[in-house]
């Protein structure tokens, strides 16, 4: 009985068939990785619809408490500004920063800190003014010159505030601005400045 003959097709896929089977194990794995991905396979690695991946659900964890941390933040510098300038803080100012972005309340916090240090230098500022005694005398030549009316302008717009200091002489006892725009503590310092400077003499009228 003479054997079967083994055309060249089946030698050919048997030759490939041990050439695989020498391979390593490793190597087996990469010609398997190269092969085209089954219709099965592709469409269960296809991403589910409206499905949240792990990475996103941290994104998203992150981005809230960023968010918290910045509100608590700015809640807390507002309230210390209040707390400065003896005011209430606005109850609802929590409420108003909920879903801002991050950039938004990182200006926010920052606007914050601003606040309270003008609110600080402010309340130095009006420190300072009750620590500077002020003569009897110029309560007399306050009311000789305004009536007392720290908003008072006379001489044309020349002369203005409770003294009626012109601008320039205001300037030169560390005023700025507008005299009569100067809150009256202040006006008064300035006044007491000058008087222990120059005595009566920068009232010639209601200084006598």
């Amino acid at each position: 009985m003479t054997a079967p003959s083994i055309t060249g097709a089946r030698l050919r896929a048997i030759g490939a068939t041990a050439a695989l089977l020498a391979l390593p194990a490793s190597a087996q794995g990469a010609v398997e990785a190269d092969d085209p991905p089954s219709p099965r396979q592709t469409a269960l690695r296809a991403p589910i619809a409206g499905h949240v991946t792990v990475a996103g659900q941290m994104r998203a964890h992150r981005r809230a408490e960023q968010q918290e941390r910045l509100i608590r933040a700015a809640t807390r510098l507002a309230r210390r500004a209040a707390h400065v300038r003896d005011e209430r803080p606005t109850r609802r100012y929590r409420a108003t920063l909920r879903g801002e972005a991050p950039a938004a309340l990182r200006a926010e916090v920052a606007q914050q800190r601003r606040e309270v240090r003008a609110a600080r230098r402010t309340e130095r500022r009006r420190r300072a003014l009750e620590r500077v005694p002020i003569p009897a005398a110029l309560a007399a030549i306050a009311a000789c010159e305004s009536g007392g009316n720290p908003r008072a302008i006379g001489g044309g717009g020349l002369y203005r505030g409770k003294y009626q200091f012109s601008l320039e002489t205001w300037a030169s006892v560390g005023g700025s601005g507008d005299p009569a725009a100067a809150p009256e503590p202040e006006q008064d310092m300035r006044a007491a400045l000058l008087y222990a400077r120059a005595g009566a003499t920068p009232w010639p009228v209601c200084g006598r």
